[in-house]
Formats: C-alpha cells, sequence, structure tokens
C-alpha cells in the first residue's frame, strides 16, 4: 500500500509528458560549410560549438543560434516551440493521472514542447569580394593648334 501511495503521488507532482519526454531535447546544428561556429543563447550558460555538432536544452528555452565563418556573411536562426503529437498526448495524459498538476508541471517546464527547426540546418552565403579598385583615369592630352 505504502508503495502504490509513493506512486500516485509522484504521478500527481509530475506532470505526463515531463515523465514520458523529459524537459530537455537533443539539438543538431550543421552548416553547409562545415567548421562554422555556431554560438547558441537562450541556454543557462552561452555555448559554442563547431559544425556539425549538438546541445541539450531545456525545451521551454528560447533559443537562438548564430552561424560565422570567414569569408561567409554571418546567419542567426531563431527557433520556435511547437507541441508535437507525442506531447499533446503526454499533456492530455495528466487529465487523467496528474490533474491540474500535473498540466502545470508541463507548462512550466515546456515538456510537451520540441524545438523547430530541429535538426538546425544552414547554407552560408560567401561575402561579396571588395570591390576592385578604380583606375584613375588619364589627364586629357592638351591639343595644340595647328
Amino acid at each position: 500500500m505504502r508503495i502504490l501511495g509513493i506512486v500516485a503521488l509522484g504521478v500527481m507532482l509530475g506532470g505526463c509528458a515531463s515523465i514520458t519526454r523529459g524537459t530537455t531535447e537533443n539539438i543538431s546544428i550543421s552548416s553547409t560549410p562545415s567548421g562554422a561556429e555556431a554560438a547558441v543563447s537562450g541556454l543557462d550558460v552561452p555555448t559554442t560549438c563547431t559544425t556539425p555538432c549538438a546541445i541539450v536544452a531545456k525545451r521551454n528555452a528560447d533559443i537562438s543560434i548564430t552561424f560565422q565563418k570567414e569569408g561567409f556573411e554571418s546567419q542567426t536562426v531563431q527557433l520556435t516551440k511547437e507541441i508535437p503529437a507525442t506531447g499533446a498526448a503526454g499533456f492530455a495524459g495528466n487529465i487523467i493521472a496528474g490533474g491540474l498538476v500535473g498540466m502545470g508541471v508541463d507548462a512550466v517546464t515546456g515538456a510537451a514542447t520540441d524545438h523547430k527547426p530541429n535538426p538546425v540546418i544552414v547554407t552560408m552565403q560567401p561575402t561579396a569580394p571588395p570591390p576592385a579598385p578604380r583606375k584613375p583615369r588619364p589627364k586629357p592630352v592638351p591639343q595644340t593648334g595647328t
């Protein structure tokens, strides 16, 4: 009986999506060409990696990734949060098992959401070459009258 009570308490305190999906997710990051520096903002600790790479992020984090590589224009990708079918099912499971407390836990932790796009893939554009230096125009030669 005691174990049953502990299990029931655990179900009530944790949301279903929090239990089945977890509160973090892996995000894959790549670029063409590879070897770009990917600066990830929105995490507890600012993170930088060299593409291709992967990070672990909290599902409720507001994440943007800035890609930089010498000879290419920098590019920033803002990730959005969406509720996939598995997240919706876990969140809905709170009606049966976790009640309002479970729904609140899932909402705060973002356990029902996924970041999109994932994987994050960018094609970097080369920077424009500097304009060629202008040659000075030759000075006109004065005409002599004959």
